[in-house]
């Protein structure tokens, strides 16, 4: 079943997410993954403001998963770890 990867993040050191970035679009394509929003308008309603808003399709929870644990994601993340603050969570699609 289908499920989304929805990332809510602060990005601390521009340069240093900018090789993340890089590296992390072709670690979702490589396990299904398409970006269906990437920093787009949208309005905080509740919880912590987080500027950056990314939402990826997967073809099930477990390939979102098995992409974050990958090691092409991983090496991404490094990037990433220490140059923003992020909350990240799959969520499995209904009917």
């Amino acid at each position: 079943m289908t499920a989304l990867w929805i990332a809510h993040v602060t990005v601390t050191d521009a340069e240093a997410y900018g090789k993340y970035a890089e590296l992390a679009g072709p670690a979702l394509a490589a396990h299904g993954g398409e970006f269906i929003a990437r920093n787009a308008r949208y309005v905080q309603l509740e919880g912590k403001d987080r500027p950056r808003n990314v939402v990826a399709r997967f073809p099930s929870v477990e390939a979102a998963v098995a992409c974050y644990n990958s090691p092409e994601y991983q090496k991404a993340l490094d990037h990433a770890r220490g140059a923003s603050e992020r909350e990240l969570v799959v969520v499995e699609l209904t009917d």
